[in-house]
This record gives C-alpha cells, sequence and structure tokens, in this order.
C-alpha cells in the first residue's frame, strides 16, 4: 500500500474549463480547452510554453530558448542505467505533423536551493558552493498520457549514492547511508539522476530543474497563490509567519511555505513535503484560472520567467520540444493526476533521517516502470 503525504492526494482544478470547451460546438472552444489542460497539468514548468500558439514572434522564440539552460545527461551516464520504456506514436497523429509520443514517461523534477545570484543568495542565503536538491519530485506520465503520479522523494532520506561522472572527466566517490539531497551537491543533475535511478531502478526520461529565485518569480508573475494551512507557523529558518486559515502569498512568502519544515508537525520532511504538495496543487489551479491565452504580453512574461530559471535535459531544451510534451499531455484531466510520498521511515541508527520502507517503496517505484 502506497501512503501519501496527508492522503491520497489528487493534484489540483476541478477540469471545469476543459469540460465546458470541450462541450462547445466550434473546433477553437475545443483547442482552448485542451490547451488550458496542458496549462493546468504543466504549470510549474510549462505553463509560458503554449506562448508559440498565441504567435508570437521569432525573436521572443529566440530569447526563451535561449534562456534554457541543458545538461547532457544521457551522454553523460551511457548505457548503465535502467531499461528505457518504449515511447509509441499517437495513432491519431495528423500525417503532415509529427506524431505526439504516447508512451509511459518519468520526470525528475527538481527545485534547486542554488545560492547562485543576487536574487537566490537573498532568499536562501549561503554561497553558491552549497547548492543541494530541496525539492525532487518524480513526475511519472501512465502510457496513454491519460493519468499521472507525483512522487516525492524526502531529502532527509538516506541512500547509496553512486560514482557519478564529473564535466572534468573525474568521478566522484560512491557512498553509503548518505543524504539523497547531496548527490546533486557533489555532482549536480548527472549525479542527481543516477542516484535517483539507483534507487528506484526507474529510468528518468527528463530532468527539469527550477531555482529559488526562478519559483518566487514564477508565483508573482501569476499574481500570488492562496492557500490554507491547518496550523500556526512561525519557522524563523524559513522567515515565515502565518496564522492557521487562509491567505494570498507573494513569491517571497510561497517560496518560504514550501522551505518550512520546523515549525510543523514533527519537523521533518516529510511535514514540509505536505506542504509543497498543497502549494503545486494551489498553483495549478491558479494557472487554470489565469486567462492567459487571450494576453500573449502576459503569457510571453510567464514564458520568460519559467525559462529564465529552468534547466533541462538536452532532450527538453528547447521550446519545440518543451510544447510538444506539453501537446502530449492534452487529454490529462487533472483528476488524474496523484501525489504521493515515498514510502519512508525512520533510520534506526538515526532518528533524524529516514530509509525507504520496503517492500512498499520498491513496490511504488516498480509500479512506474
Amino acid at each position: 500500500m502506497f501512503l501519501p503525504v496527508r492522503g491520497h492526494e489528487k493534484s489540483g482544478g476541478t477540469g471545469d474549463d476543459g469540460d465546458e470547451a470541450g462541450s462547445g460546438g466550434g473546433g477553437s472552444g475545443i483547442r482552448t480547452g485542451r490547451r488550458a489542460r496542458a496549462l493546468r497539468i504543466t504549470g510549474l514548468t510549462l505553463a509560458g510554453l503554449l506562448v508559440l500558439g498565441a504567435g508570437a514572434a521569432g525573436w521572443a522564440y529566440w530569447q526563451l530558448n535561449d534562456n534554457i539552460d541543458s545538461v547532457d545527461i544521457n551522454n553523460a551516464l551511457g548505457d548503465d542505467r535502467p531499461v528505457k520504456a518504449v515511447t509509441a506514436p499517437s495513432p491519431d497523429a495528423s500525417a503532415t505533423a509529427a506524431p505526439l509520443p504516447t508512451g509511459s514517461l518519468n520526470i525528475l523534477v527538481l527545485g534547486s536551493d542554488s545560492r547562485s545570484g543576487e536574487e537566490n543568495r537573498a532568499l536562501g542565503g549561503g554561497d553558491s558552493g552549497g547548492a543541494r536538491s530541496d525539492t525532487a519530485m518524480v513526475v511519472h506520465l501512465d502510457a496513454g498520457r491519460t493519468a499521472a503520479t507525483v512522487v516525492s522523494i524526502p531529502r532527509d532520506t538516506l541512500v547509496d549514492r553512486p560514482s557519478c561522472p564529473l564535466e572534468d572527466g573525474e568521478s566522484t566517490r560512491p557512498a553509503s547511508g548518505v543524504m539523497f539531497n547531496t548527490a546533486y551537491e557533489v555532482g549536480g543533475p548527472v549525479c542527481a539522476v543516477k542516484t535517483v535511478e539507483s534507487l528506484t531502478d526507474v529510468r528518468m526520461d527528463h530532468y527539469i530543474e527550477i531555482d529559488f529565485s526562478g519559483f518566487a518569480r514564477l508565483v508573482d508573475a501569476l499574481g500570488g497563490v492562496t492557500v490554507t494551512t491547518e496550523e500556526d507557523i512561525d519557522d524563523d529558518r524559513s522567515h515565515l509567519t502565518l496564522d492557521a486559515g487562509t491567505h494570498h502569498l507573494d513569491g517571497t512568502d510561497a517560496l518560504a511555505l514550501a522551505r518550512t519544515r520546523y515549525d510543523i508537525g514533527d519537523g521533518s520532511d516529510l511535514g514540509r513535503i505536505g506542504l509543497q504538495h498543497q502549494l503545486v496543487k494551489a498553483l495549478l489551479e491558479q494557472i487554470a484560472a489565469e486567462d492567459l491565452l487571450t494576453s500573449p504580453t502576459r503569457l510571453y512574461r510567464l514564458a520568460d520567467t519559467v525559462t529564465d530559471s529552468l534547466t533541462t535535459d538536452t532532450g527538453l531544451d528547447s521550446l519545440g520540444e518543451l510544447t510538444r510534451l506539453a501537446q502530449s499531455l492534452r487529454d490529462l484531466p487533472s483528476d488524474q493526476v496523484t501525489t504521493l510520498t515515498m514510502p519512508v521511515v525512520p533510520a534506526p541508527w538515526d532518528r533524524n533521517r529516514v530509509i525507504a520502507d520496503e517492500p512498499e517503496a520498491g513496490e511504488l517505484w516498480a509500479s512506474l516502470r
């Protein structure tokens, strides 16, 4: 049995926008409904990509494309990896267009606590040498792209970190019983992907990373986000003070909420993950409520905000590739997105850390292959 934080959570949105558009008689309404669903499902990282459909000029495409940083993870890791799932083309694809993929897909999404740059230092403190993966989620898209599962990996999970290749041709040393989020610290995105694959035996088909400032600016570009907290929060480490209840947060406070852990629940990373799941759903609902498709200028600003703080693998490092992924999700209903946390138990030798709870964790990962 898979145990999510705060019960079996369904990702946000009611699906009403898509249903209303889809039930109309005009083809334009159907297309708008599909785009709205794509925004709702891929909101945190793909919301601005549909600027292409809004008639963006060539210079805008070039600038957004140039914003995206990428890492050649496939070349770095080679063939010593879990088996890659077969991606089948869409059976109803147009003969004049490249068929959209419909096979299952796994994407590692990281929220980096990088201190690189003035904005990130102001939001997180420290120096650029201390970057770790503050948030890690494996996003699994089912074959047919009709359902998705988002699994959070607690940063405090103790793992066996494999040897990872470095850009200078050297490799990191393997380590046993170390915190999961150190993989990013010692070896960047390549080591983060390799460590997740070692932990799960699931092939990560793609990688997406957004940093502190990018997340905060995304929330601000959306006009803030509304969340409801179940208990008072007064966390001097994340610099957040909130009474229990409903609040409309700006980007800085939303980021603080995503990082809060010491003043909620038992102070572990599991409580923070629960807040992150709540925040993700609130953001998806906010994006679904925005009428971005009727304002190319605002959509461009949002796309510029997202892509400027985005790092991907080389398979997703262009607007064309990201848009193609978004288009393949056009029929994915929001109520078929489930958020879970990898089953864990306290480590017997360190009660402040957790380890995978077997066999439940293994069964969960096996279901995503």
